[in-house]
């Protein structure tokens, strides 16, 4: 046997630092009450999710982490910091609430002063930081698409530690709350049955609850109640936290099955459940945006309407609007262009921010474009246009003029008879309306909790109490509900940067045993032989208001980039959306594994002389 060949594979050297301690305001979930220190798990590695529940991007975040916390359940600790955007966020009761809603399981750190993500330095929702069992970080990614490069760092870790007697086995400190006996948990959206009845998504219990008129008394349930993708009956069907919902015709409805990514089909007569449009895998950037509805990947599907002829989609996970065409069974995008925040024009160019609730009119089609705290519509031939809201970063409630009115990540919208649209205004607690004619906000109701959805019955409008885990039917108001002015910006610290030229750069270092590679391969290794359409790296630079940039804006291929910031803005966001590919750096494989990572960040930036000339965000790896 050849000497070398029998010697172990060397361990890469990391950069080593010292994790700092894990505080938060808010305190511990999960746990049975036990506060938790850093020095609790040493022995283990550690892997550190900072997450907000609002991001869409963090929910992909939670489900990707499933496998690996199952597969290395005695010897990795996967803790979630919460850290807040929306000032509702910061409430304790709702980060225990959307703990259980997303089916966290594993301890989880509430903190709404943003401490332990200062410590941290991080710059992102979602950011993993891994820490080895000796209490080091080893490793930092930002955004989507990482989960088997930590699974291998874990690897390496656990291999590592075990040789050094640093690695202690057992089971983590997680303790699951007591399920509590309600009709409904976390419901999703509701919609009104031709019979009288209502159909509800009953998302965390992974249902759908079919209730007579006076929304309590249950009728049937349709699916096996556990997260799954399985097509067949009432009851054994596998949804995996359905949201919208929306009649195809007299005899079915069409389901947003959000976390499988697809569009299902429900027989109202039996039950039946099948798939229309979806393929259960997320889509990535380069996947087709067109094409057969059976064969195309979706992204998080929140909400359905029915739209000049076709199934229109809010698809929350890449920011756009897609449509199902029942007729040949395809599906495309109608508008949007993936990239996060609020433009308003032709379909083609507009951009939107985790669209969440559809309700379609004979001329418009309404949306509550969730992350930008917006009501906007879609015009028959495509155009986007903004009712209320400003951006990523202001958010309230305040009524009034449409053009200063203030709403807080509304997830609902629903036509109302007058040609005026209520909007559940998620985040407020409140159902808001906005009438087109006087272009005016009101405020109808208040004192809900965490409205997701209406449905008109009759004279009523029956909301969706998501948190309180109910329908609640209101009588619609003739007069609007008087309600104190709240003006709100993120909670994120602006950082300080020079006007001028400022070097932008995103760290991206390939994990261990992978090296870059052609986005198409990246996509789909089972594309061998295919002509490369693309470099390995993609980064789009934009700012908010545009006159920040004098410099640097627009799309390219190097992941560092030269911008220049005009002295004359003292203020903005800073957008960067970045793309890398990797794939498995072994010979012999003709058709290795790859993997691409993305993530977007809005970063709050301040000019001042004293400020850095070195805008740094990393991807994957560790900034040296």
């Amino acid at each position: 046997m050849n000497d070398a060949a029998s010697r172990p594979t060397p361990v890469r050297r990391r950069v080593r630092v010292r994790a700092p301690e894990l505080t938060g305001k808010g305190g511990w979930i999960n746990t049975g009450g036990k506060d938790l220190k850093l020095a609790d798990f040493r022995g283990r590695t550690l892997i550190v999710d900072f997450w907000t529940f609002c991001c869409i991007n963090c929910l992909h975040v939670l489900d990707e982490l499933r496998e690996l916390e199952e597969k290395h359940r005695d010897t990795v600790v996967i803790v979630g910091v919460h850290s807040p955007k929306f000032a509702h966020e910061a409430e304790h009761q709702a980060v225990v609430d959307a703990v259980e809603r997303y089916g966290v399981e594993h301890p989880v750190l509430d903190d709404p002063e943003l401490a332990t993500w200062k410590q941290y330095a991080v710059r992102a929702w979602p950011t993993l930081v891994v820490i080895d069992p000796e209490g080091y970080v080893v490793a930092q990614h930002a955004g989507e698409g990482h989960a088997h490069a930590i699974e291998r760092l874990v690897a390496e870790l656990e291999a590592e530690h075990a040789a050094k007697g640093t690695l202690r086995r057992g089971d983590g400190p997680y303790v699951a709350p007591e399920p509590e006996p309600t009709v409904l948990r976390f419901p999703g959206k509701a919609l009104a049955l031709p019979n009288g009845n209502l159909l509800v998504s009953d998302t965390t219990r992974h249902q759908l609850v079919e209730l007579e008129e006076d929304g309590e008394t249950v009728v049937r349930r349709i699916g096996s109640g556990v997260r799954g993708f399985v097509d067949g009956g009432a009851e054994e069907a596998g949804f995996s936290e359905p949201q919208g919902l929306a009649l195809l015709d007299e005899g079915a409805v069409v389901v947003a099955d959000t976390v499988n990514h697809a569009l299902r089909r429900v027989d109202l007569s039996t039950g039946e459940v099948t798939t229309l449009a979806g393929t259960g895998r997320q889509w990535w950037q380069g996947s087709p945006t067109s094409g057969p509805a059976r064969e195309t990947d979706l992204s998080s599907p929140w909400d359905v309407a029915l739209f000049g002829g076709k199934v229109w989609i809010a698809m929350a996970g890449v920011h756009q609007l897609w449509a199902y065409d029942p007729g040949t069974g395809t599906v495309e995008v109608t508008a949007g262009t993936t990239n996060e925040g609020l433009v308003d024009g032709p379909g083609s160019e507009a951009w939107f921010a985790q669209p969440s609730g559809l309700a379609a009119t004979a001329d418009r089609l309404w949306l509550a474009d969730s992350e930008t705290s917006a009501l906007r519509w879609v015009d028959p031939d495509g155009s986007v246009h903004t009712a209320v809201g400003t951006g990523l970063f202001d958010f309230g409630h305040r009524d009034g003029a449409a053009g200063q009115a203030l709403l807080q990540h509304p997830l609902g919208v629903t036509a109302l008879p007058d040609g005026s649209v209520a909007v559940s205004d998620t985040y407020n607690h409140a159902l808001r309306r906005y009438d087109p004619a006087t272009g005016e906000v009101t405020t109808l109701a208040t004192d809900l909790r965490e409205p997701s959805d209406a449905v008109l019955v009759g004279d009523d409008i029956v909301v969706v109490e998501s948190a309180r885990h109910r329908l609640t039917r209101l009588r619609l108001p003739e007069e609007a509900v008087r309600v104190e002015s709240v003006a709100h910006r993120t909670r994120r610290a602006a950082t300080d940067v020079a006007p001028g030229a400022v070097r932008l750069d995103v760290i991206f270092q390939a994990p261990a045993g992978q090296k870059l590679d052609t986005l198409p391969q990246a996509l789909d290794s089972a594309r061998a032989g295919g002509t490369p359409i693309g470099p390995s790296t993609r980064l789009l630079v934009s700012a908010t208001p545009p006159e920040l940039l004098l410099a640097g804006e627009g799309a390219g291929t190097d992941l560092s980039r030269s911008v220049e910031l005009n002295p004359a803005v003292p203020e903005g966001v800073l957008h960067v959306s970045a793309m890398a590919a990797s794939c498995d750096d072994d010979p012999a494989n003709e058709y290795p594994a790859c993997h691409v990572h993305q993530q977007d960040w809005g970063v709050p930036l301040r000019l001042t002389r004293t400020g850095t000339n070195r805008l740094s965000l990393v991807l994957a790896g560790m900034d040296d």
